[in-house]
């Protein structure tokens, strides 16, 4: 193991003790010793700021399953029930509004703010005229049934070829939000049997809901500790020849919180010409991949290619073996600054033969589970990607396409 290896194994040892709920105390403590690895690396104005955010996720999500599994009965008993229909349809869409990081008109009414913690620091040239923004989340997930990865590793066993040409995660939000729509079709047309299919399904997703909702966290290595590590990594650089904005944000776990916060306060205020976002989530795992673009209802690409491109260069010149190709259909916070118009890309990581983020959202999360040295090669891609970016070699393909930055919603 290198001497690089061997410190970003040191933080998340330290951090993996912490129960790191989102907005939890644990998670403040994890906040605040990441800021003194950040500080012993060499960082610059490394500040923990404490951020509002809006709880939710499984728990939050329940009452709409409820709500519209009445309209389900309801329908069922009567055939053919518009009241029910438009009931079952609004929560369908109050659940897709949520997860996708639209208006979020659920979580504003059902939900008081509380708070968590950013760590944000500096790194490489404070005065240059160019900003990377490295993001992390340094929060740790809740676990379930519906992360149990031996379904998919059956199927890349038997039909390893499907797997090898998959590129796109699962669309593990499709059935949530359907199961409500399915019941609102079944209610407008009178069918019966399509309401009893809707009912299925959403008893089906409520029960795995209620599973997530024990809150039962796990030690989170890969998810997210592996991306807090490389923020150090890059902090110890010195060959970082543009400013380097680190930053890592509490409650990322809850379908985005604190990167509301960050947008507002730092991203807000820096130009989306010359500034660009790569985003660290889950790096532990054997194969070094990049997201290209992500949604949870309809996948998205990160604006500007040109910055993606740079970045698959970057890679290839420091031999990282970096996959692209990939997209999520799910949210990270990268999400919120490709949608405010800054030229975005994840880097993440996965098993190559079953495609699995390893360990992802389970128990077995542990620091002794991750491969470190995809980490440190993630720390060389991220630090040849700031040497190009200062010596002008950052095509702009799409940058037309790219709003301004408007301010984020908390």
């Amino acid at each position: 193991m290198t001497d690089v290896q061997q410190t970003l194994r040191s933080v998340v040892e330290d951090l993996a003790t912490l129960r790191r709920g989102a907005g939890s105390e644990g998670e403040r403590e994890a906040a605040r010793r990441l800021a003194g690895h950040l500080r012993a690396a060499g960082a610059e104005d490394v500040r923990v700021e404490d951020v509002p955010y809006r709880p939710g996720y499984a728990k939050l999500l329940l009452p709409l399953n409820v709500v519209a599994g009445v309209a389900g009965v309801v329908a069922h008993r009567r055939g053919r029930a518009p009241g029910a229909a438009v009931v079952a349809a609004l929560c369908g869409a109050l659940v897709a509004d949520d997860v996708a990081n639209g208006r979020r008109l659920w979580r504003a009414v059902a939900t008081r703010r509380k708070e968590t913690t950013n760590v944000v620091a500096v790194a490489g040239d404070p005065q240059a005229d160019r900003t990377l923004v490295v993001l992390a989340h340094h929060d740790a997930a809740p676990t379930g049934v519906v992360f149990d990865q031996r379904p998919q590793k059956w199927l890349a066993r038997r039909f390893p070829g499907l797997v090898a040409r998959a590129d796109t995660s699962a669309p593990l939000w499709w059935p949530i939000i359907g199961a409500p729509l399915i019941i609102a079709i079944g209610a407008l047309t009178g069918r019966r049997r399509v309401t009893r299919a809707g009912l299925g399904a959403l008893a089906t997703t409520t029960a795995l809901g209620a599973d997530i909702a024990r809150d039962r966290i796990v030690p989170g290595a890969n998810d997210n500790l592996s991306g807090c590590a490389a923020l150090v990594g890059l902090a110890q650089r010195r060959d970082l020849p543009v400013r380097v904005l680190l930053a890592s944000c509490g409650a990322e776990e809850v379908l985005q919180g604190g990167i509301y916060a960050f947008a507002d306060d730092h991203l807000k205020s820096l130009d989306p010409s010359r500034t660009w976002v790569l985003n660290l989530d889950t790096i532990g795992s054997p194969e070094l991949i990049m997201i290209e673009g992500e949604g949870t209802l309809r996948v998205r690409d990160y604006p500007d290619p040109g910055f993606r491109d740079l970045i698959a260069a970057a890679a290839q010149r420091v031999s990282a073996g970096l996959q692209r190709g990939c997209r999520a259909r799910s949210s990270t916070d990268a999400v919120i600054a490709s949608k405010a118009g800054f030229p975005t890309a994840t880097l993440c990581s996965w098993d190559p033969v079953t495609k699995c983020l390893t360990d992802y959202h389970l128990p077995t999360d542990t620091p002794d589970r991750l491969h470190y040295a995809t980490i440190e090669r993630a720390v060389d891609v991220v630090a040849a990607v700031a040497r190009d970016l200062a010596s002008g070699h950052h095509p702009s393909t799409n940058r037309s396409s790219a709003s301004s930055p408007s301010g984020a919603t908390r």
